[in-house]
């Protein structure tokens, strides 16, 4: 599997765990808020697998878990292989996806292959297109949640709330489409250099945590993000 970044430690990205992350190059999406906008395109350098796996030897017993992000790594048909290489080394996995490849998941969910999933939930159905900057399949993102709320493991979903594109409104029709999920987070925009558009803004703090007040009580476990 192609690899364009890899953090060796990360106490952020896996609440309750000591976790690695790894980066995969390229995605189907191209959100303007994207924050990850180098890993897009194709990358020049790939670090070879073999370092992840061999940091996972050396830290065996220190490191409870790979986190999987992106770019979007469901685009792989390799990364069943890749995870069931990490999990010999008796690590969790937890998965960061956009959910727009139910076929994978779903695969990676039966073959129980996953201790987590978080999935980012763009915007409300009608501004989804808008908000992922490519036309989306939706029902796509519907396969993918249906799978997750029949999984037999934990998850998330969770949504950056840009200014631009997020309105009370929207954050009521989100909370319907994910209706009886277990957690769901808010994670506020960050303006930054690496930010695929520039221009865009965060709500101001007091919208955010009104935004938060609308989503809170549809779920056992609420967050807000970057505050």
């Amino acid at each position: 599997m192609k690899i364009a970044g890899f953090e060796k430690l990360s106490l952020v990205d896996y609440d309750g765990y000591t976790a690695c992350t790894v980066f995969t190059p390229g995605c189907n999406l191209r959100c303007p808020f994207c924050q990850n906008a180098a890993l897009l395109g194709s990358a020049e350098y790939f670090i070879p697998e073999e370092e992840i796996f061999a940091h996972l030897k050396r830290r065996k017993g220190l490191i409870d878990a790979i986190c999987i992000s992106g770019g979007e790594p469901t685009l792989f048909s390799d990364l069943p292989d890749f995870i069931r290489q990490a999990r010999s080394y008796g690590v969790r996995v937890k998965l960061d996806t956009n959910g727009t490849n139910p076929d994978m998941l779903g695969h990676l969910l039966s073959e129980n292959l996953l201790d987590y999933v978080a999935m980012d939930i763009k915007n409300a159905p009608a501004k989804y297109d808008l908000t992922a900057g490519v036309a989306v399949d939706f029902s796509k993102i519907e396969q993918s949640i249906a799978l997750l709320k029949n999984a037999r493991i934990d998850y998330e979903f969770r949504t950056t709330v840009v200014a631009e594109f997020h309105t009370e409104e929207d954050i009521r029709e989100i909370c319907r489409l994910i209706d009886g999920a277990p957690a769901y987070f808010l994670q506020q925009f960050r303006d930054r250099d690496t930010n695929l558009q520039d221009g865009l803004h965060a709500h101001d703090e007091e919208t955010f945590k009104r935004f938060g007040d609308i989503a809170r009580p549809h779920f056992k476990r609420f967050g807000l993000r970057g505050l």
